[in-house]
């Protein structure tokens, strides 16, 4: 494999002919120290649940390897510190559930989440999510994805980081079964207003505005939202047609 050309790791993509690309991106690095909880969880629990960076790069890499076992996969692109990501897949054992998440404090966090709520059934990895999409996620595989609460970036010059994009839209869209459902939520009134104009106009995809997800638990994210007086919007999209 060619890592010049398909690296999975943030910040490292580059041109054929070697030279490093400067990417815009949907998130931000931030501080990777741990508290003694995070670092005990971390020692616990991560060679088992969170997937080295290298072996995402490998061309023989399958996620059904890591989970040792064949089952209807879900993603989450955003874990933050496990929230619901714990309490989500615990109540769903016969699903595999890739979380995503770049920040290792936040991993850290989920680990002890999930080992409180007995879910063995994550694998956390820190690599580019829209990467690893594109790469090492089939067409049509996906029974659910979640995107709860994505970086809103609010200034305007900083809107082309935002995650929810018609590129994305049709990558995400191709990634999900017939049927299969994308979740969403924001507490950033004219990010849900984009994501609705980008969704809607996906033609594989189907939905809207939806009541509140009774079974996500409410985030951290979303109580700093209520706290500062925001609306959280909840959106549900289904894939329609077939695959091609």
């Amino acid at each position: 494999m060619d890592e010049r050309v398909t690296p999975a790791r943030p910040h490292h993509k580059l041109t054929p002919d070697g030279r490093r690309m400067r990417e815009v991106l949907s998130y931000s690095r931030r501080g990777n120290r741990f508290t003694p909880r995070q670092a005990e969880a971390w020692a616990a629990h991560h060679d088992a649940w969170v997937i080295p960076d290298e072996a995402v790069d490998r061309p023989d890499f399958s996620f059904a390897d890591r989970f040792g076992r064949e089952a209807p996969l879900i993603v989450e692109i955003g874990s933050g510190v496990g929230e619901a990501t714990a309490v989500l897949a615990a109540a769903r054992p016969a699903y595999d559930v890739i979380a995503f998440e770049v920040w290792r404090p936040g991993v850290a966090d989920t680990l002890w989440r999930l080992a409180e709520a007995g879910a063995d059934n994550v694998r956390l990895v820190t690599v580019d999510a829209v990467w690893c999409l594109e790469n090492r996620i089939g067409e049509g595989t996906l029974a659910e994805l979640w995107t709860f609460f994505p970086d809103p970036w609010p200034k305007t010059r900083h809107h082309k980081r935002r995650l929810v994009g018609p590129d994305f839209a049709r990558l995400a869209a191709s990634r999900l079964a017939p049927g299969a459902t994308w979740r969403l939520a924001t507490d950033w009134a004219d990010y849900a207003a984009r994501m609705r104009a980008v969704l809607d106009a996906e033609p594989t995809l189907e939905g809207g505005p939806v009541q509140r997800w009774d079974e996500r638990p409410v985030t951290r994210f979303e109580r700093k939202g209520l706290e500062a007086g925001r609306e959280i919007t909840d959106l549900a999209y289904r894939r329609v047609g077939q695959n091609t």
